[in-house]
Order: C-alpha cells, then sequence, then structure tokens
C-alpha cells in the first residue's frame, strides 16, 4: 500500500515538473523571438480588441456593482457602530485601487480572454494547423504566443484602471444618494488618504495577473490532445488554474509590495 501511494506520488511530482519546464521553455522561447524576430503587430493588434476592448463592457459593470455593494455593505456597518457613515470613500476606494479592481479584472479576463485564448490554440493543435506552420516555416511562438502576451500585458493593466475608476463612481453614488453622504466628505476621504504608491499597489499586480493569464492560457492551448474534447477540458483546466493562480500571485505579490513600502 505504502509503495503504490509513493509510485503514485512520484508519477505526480514527475508530471508537474515535466508541466513547469514545459511552461519555463514556452516563455523562455517568447523572450527570445520577441528580440529577435519581427513582431506581429496585426495579430497583437486583434488580440488588443478580443483582449480589452471586448471586455470592457463586463469589466466595467462588475467593478461598478462591486463599488456599490462595497460602498453599501460599509456604509451600514459605520452606521450601526457609529450612526454616521463614516470613511467610506477611503474604505471603498482603497479596498479597489489596491485589491478588488485587479483581482476582478483578472478573473473576468481569464473566464472570457482566456478561455478564448486556449480553445483557439487548442483547436489549432488538434487540427493540425500548428504543424502547418512550422512546414510554411512560421514559428507558432512568433504567430501565436507573442501576440497574446503584449496584447494582455498592455490590456489588462488599462481595465484596471477602468475598473478602479468606475468602481469608485458605483461607490460614490450609492454613498451619496442612498447612504446621505456629502460629495465633499466622499471626495475627502479619497483624496486625503491615497497616495499613488497606494494606486500602483494594484497595478503592479494587474500586469503579473496578466503575465500569469497568458502563459496558462497558451500553455494549455498548446498542450490540448483529444480533439474536441480535449479542448474543452484544456479550456476548462486553463480557466480553473488561472483564477487559482490569481490568487496565489495576489497574496505573495501583496506581501512583497507592502514589504518595500509599496
Amino acid at each position: 500500500m505504502t509503495g503504490k501511494l509513493v509510485n503514485l506520488l512520484g508519477k505526480k511530482v514527475i508530471t508537474a515538473s515535466a508541466g513547469l519546464g514545459s511552461v519555463v521553455q514556452m516563455v523562455m522561447s517568447s523572450v527570445f523571438w520577441l528580440f529577435h524576430a519581427k513582431i506581429e503587430w496585426r495579430q497583437t493588434f486583434i488580440q488588443c480588441m478580443r483582449i480589452g476592448v471586448n471586455s470592457l463592457p463586463v469589466t466595467i459593470l462588475t467593478s461598478c456593482f462591486t463599488g456599490m455593494v462595497l460602498a453599501l455593505q460599509t456604509g451600514s456597518t459605520m452606521k450601526s457602530i457609529f450612526n454616521e457613515p463614516l470613511f467610506v470613500g477611503s474604505i471603498v476606494s482603497f479596498a479597489l485601487v489596491k485589491e478588488l479592481s485587479p483581482v476582478l479584472t483578472a478573473y473576468v479576463i481569464a473566464g472570457r480572454a482566456g478561455a478564448a485564448i486556449t480553445a483557439e490554440i487548442g483547436t489549432m493543435e488538434v487540427t493540425d494547423q500548428i504543424d502547418a506552420l512550422y512546414t510554411l516555416g512560421t514559428n507558432p511562438i512568433r504567430f501565436l504566443v507573442i501576440p497574446r502576451y503584449i496584447a494582455s500585458i498592455i490590456m489588462i493593466p488599462l481595465l484596471t484602471v477602468f475598473a478602479s475608476f468606475c468602481g469608485v463612481l458605483g461607490g460614490f453614488l450609492v454613498a451619496v444618494l442612498k447612504l446621505d453622504v456629502a460629495n465633499e466628505t466622499f471626495y475627502s476621504d479619497i483624496f486625503t488618504y491615497m497616495r499613488v504608491t497606494d494606486f500602483m499597489h494594484g497595478f503592479i499586480k494587474s500586469f503579473l495577473f496578466a503575465f500569469m493569464i497568458a502563459t496558462v492560457s497558451c500553455y494549455m492551448g498548446l498542450t490540448t490532445r483529444g480533439g474536441a474534447e480535449g479542448v474543452g477540458k484544456s479550456t476548462t483546466r486553463a480557466v480553473v488554474v488561472s483564477m487559482v493562480m490569481i490568487l496565489v500571485i495576489d497574496y505573495f505579490a501583496s506581501a512583497a509590495l507592502i514589504a518595500i513600502g509599496i
């Protein structure tokens, strides 16, 4: 029994190590071709539209209602404790800018654009289109992966900024219209306590999330096997792994940024 358990554990460790090595190899190959080949700007622009522009409505909607419910819960709690909705602006803005906007935006992109990236590349893999690219002398990393890396790293931080603004705006509307907080009080709560480093805290994390989502989505697509069923499994796996990794990276990135004073 113990031997079987050790054998199973060893196989899992070997499989995980091989997968990690393949991911590192893909990333290193992407870095190499980024500086040694012409960038496919047309593909990059298309991916910017798919990842960023097409995801903007759902990102704004998600962040806006997150800010609204956060302001409502914060104001109600403060009223029950202090009989006044104190520091609603500060709590809403800090929570959104430093934590909720980067994480929720990354979740939206992972579930929407990340799944689409995996499904698209995975379909090309199982239908031998990637082998055809090799035959035509086109490197799949340069043509498929690098444009998605560039688009993700550009668009996800921009979406995070939009999400922060819309979330704070949603919180402002609830604070003013529902909780009777004065406009000046809400603004003062934000600008008195928030610094540029607080904004940079969430903004820096959005770059890490973007890199991770692009890496996981492209890798899952390139390693898809088993036809249409395999594409579905790879897409599901990519979304699940991305969402888990977002939370893992969020903690360690937050701890590192707090340690250096950001």
